[in-house]
């Protein structure tokens, strides 16, 4: 280009944009910085401009109109330029008003849009590598507008339409669509949700050119759609506007009643989510959907029954039913041949699931029931899901000694165990756990225990035989890690004293600590431990401590820790932790936050005023204690509000 290669001496800089963080990486770019969409007022500042005074001033109703479209934009400026000169000279507010709702439903009629906008944003799109990242990416668009859309759930629907090929493996399948999450994010064509790691959205602009794109750069029009009102889609049934549409979302929080029966005979994918007061469906309402192969209707809170037509939908690959009411599952169910995937977790009550109905569901690879009670029995439960020849991965709560030895004796299910909640033990006292039986479920990524006196994990010795507890004179085996664990929540184990055996779980990001009454330390110092805590770098990887309501908590370790990793430590109602963990080699470039009272960030002692002063900035108050503080001025708090705030 012939410009010099950039030094103290000549000062050049060269830069470039581009719409990938690939190029960024192949251009060994120094400094990579994200340009974000306009701000509210730079916004209508560009619309003004491209849409000139006169036609603003036309009509005292234009201004507010144009606020509107300006809206719909958000803040994307190509949107704002392209809509903006498609306005220019247009001072009938009607028409105003007709943009409005193109924008809304069709903004490719709106003049400009398709040449000026989506073609010029479909560049990103033709250089995707293959159909099927293709194929993820306008998927992305049955989502309603502004939906933070959570990846695992995501790529689990990939899986069920097909996307990622013929699966044999969850966990590889996982991976794959991962990677085109990845990928698609480098693109712009998907967003990160700020903070929320395990979310993506699409910009509105951009999912407009997604249903675009489907519908075969807007030659038909109804492939997908996307509806967020029971009149439409009631308008479209009446005529006949569906027998071409292949993938349908529905997102209405206040319907109570759904249509009788859908006449899809093409389509492959229907979502029914987040309408709270959907109660059931009518007994004929799948008979006319022959090919649907993903069925999501999760977030319908107060659904409390599945017609039993469901058990003809012999295609359907994925069926998503959490956090529903519904309290028994129709045996028909046993007939999907072909499911994959099926989800009940976080029910509302507890569920029954008929005997043999899980062992007939042939192809299942993919069961998640964690945080939900089963009626029928964990034992059978887990007797047919071991004679599945296809399944695995699990997500599952035991709740009783005879379960979880059921589960300690199957090899081929601890392999498949990814989400393991153990709850609420009765009488049983002590639970003890193998660090084997732990590093056997290589795909377990969260551990949950509660309600239970206590829990200790065996720490086996190198060379000599098992013992229980504690890191006192170990020699650990490498072995011994469990690396795939990420997650580990321990609420109500009331003789729990410590955590030192979270030292074997290396790759830990998150650790929830709650009213475990007799805790005093997370992690214990005591011969020679100090030594392994250090080989084994605890907490490296740690993102999020959460310590809640833990009276005798009076340290997380006693000497300090590098914490490279850590976002955010949040502690309520631990009157006796007086001091963090933390000195001048803590501080790092990710910390974001020290959630907590004032009256403990206060009493905190530190070995010196310098290292207080380095986390000062980053201390905010506890949520409910503003809350709090700002109630006493003007009333009492409710006693369930309250509750709800401190647990959160």
């Amino acid at each position: 280009m012939g410009v010099p290669h950039p030094d103290a001496q000549n000062k050049s800089k060269i830069v470039f944009t581009t719409r990938s963080q690939d190029v960024c990486h192949q251009m060994k770019a120094q400094k990579s910085i994200g340009v974000a969409c306009l701000s509210s007022e730079a916004a209508w500042t560009l619309f003004q401009k491209e849409v000139g005074e006169e036609t603003l001033k036309s009509h005292p109703h234009i201004p507010r109109l144009a606020k509107i479209v300006v809206e719909e934009c958000k803040g994307l400026p190509l949107a704002l330029v392209t809509v903006g000169r498609a306005m220019v000279g247009e001072k009938d507010p009607s028409n105003w008003d007709k943009v409005i709702q193109d924008l809304s439903k069709f903004p490719a009629e709106i003049s400009g849009v398709e040449d000026e906008l989506f073609n010029r944003l479909k560049v990103s799109y033709d250089k995707l590598s293959d159909n099927a990242i293709k194929s993820c990416f306008t998927y992305c668009s049955l989502f309603s507008e502004d939906w933070e859309i959570y990846i695992e759930s995501l790529i689990e629907c990939w899986i069920g339409e097909g996307f990622l090929g013929e699966v044999h493996d969850i966990h590889e399948a996982r991976n794959q669509g991962y990677k085109i999450i990845k990928k698609l994010r480098h693109t712009c064509l998907l967003e990160s949700c700020g903070s929320r790691e395990k979310r993506v959205k699409t910009h509105d602009v951009v999912c407009d050119m997604a249903l675009w794109l489907y519908g075969e750069c807007g030659k038909k029009k109804n492939k997908i759609v996307v509806y967020d009102d029971v009149f439409r889609l009631k308008e479209a049934t009446e005529i006949l506007e569906l027998k071409e549409t292949e993938k349908m979302s529905f997102w209405y929080p206040n319907v109570e009643k759904f249509l009788e029966t859908l006449v899809c005979p093409n389509l492959k994918t229907l979502f029914v989510e987040g309408c709270h007061k959907l109660t059931k469906f009518s007994s004929g309402f799948f008979q006319f959907m022959p090919l649907i192969r993903v069925l999501n209707l999760a977030g319908n809170d107060n659904l409390s029954e599945l017609p039993t037509g469901i058990g003809e939908l012999n295609g359907l690959r994925y069926l998503n039913l959490e956090p529903t009411r519904i309290r028994e599952l129709p045996i028909e169910l046993k007939n999907l041949k072909n499911l994959m995937i099926l989800r009940l977790n976080s029910m509302q009550f507890s569920v029954t699931i008929p005997q043999d109905l899980i062992s007939n569901l042939i192809s299942l690879q993919l069961f998640d029931i964690w945080n939900t009670n089963i009626l029928s029995g964990v034992e059978t439960l887990l007797e047919e899901l071991e004679s599945l020849n296809d399944i695995n991965e699990i997500g599952i709560t035991i709740s009783s000694a005879l379960s979880l030895n059921k589960l300690k004796r199957s090899h081929k299910l601890q392999r498949c165990i990814r989400l393991l909640q153990l709850h609420k033990w009765g009488d049983v006292i002590t639970l003890e756990l193998s660090s084997l039986f732990l590093k056997r479920m290589e795909h377990l990524i969260q551990l949950e225990v509660d309600h239970c006196d206590d829990v200790k994990v065996s720490m086996e010795r190198e060379m000599k035989q098992n013992d229980v507890i504690g890191l006192s004179n170990y020699n650990v085996a490498r072995e011994q890690y469990i690396y795939s664990l990420r997650y580990i929540r321990i609420k109500n184990c009331s003789k729990l004293l410590d955590l030192t055996w979270v030292v074997y779980a290396s790759c830990l990001e998150e650790l929830y600590v709650e009213d475990c009454e007799s805790i005093e330390l997370v992690l214990h110092h005591d011969h020679g431990a100090y030594d392994i805590v250090e080989k084994l770098d605890i907490f490296s990887r740690l993102k999020c401590l959460k310590l809640n309501r833990l009276p005798r908590l009076k340290s997380i370790y006693q000497h300090p820790l590098l914490f490279p990793s850590l976002e955010i430590i949040k502690v309520y109602d631990c009157k006796s932790l007086r001091s963090l963990p933390f000195d001048s080699n803590t501080l790092n470039n990710n910390l974001k936050k020290i959630k907590g009272e004032t009256s403990w960030w206060n009493q905190l002692k530190w070995k010196d005023e310098t290292i207080k002063d380095c986390f000062t900035p980053y201390f905010q108050v506890h949520e409910a204690e503003a809350y709090f503080a700002e109630e006493s001025e003007t009333g009492s708090i409710d006693d369930d509000m309250q509750e709800q705030l401190v647990s959160n």
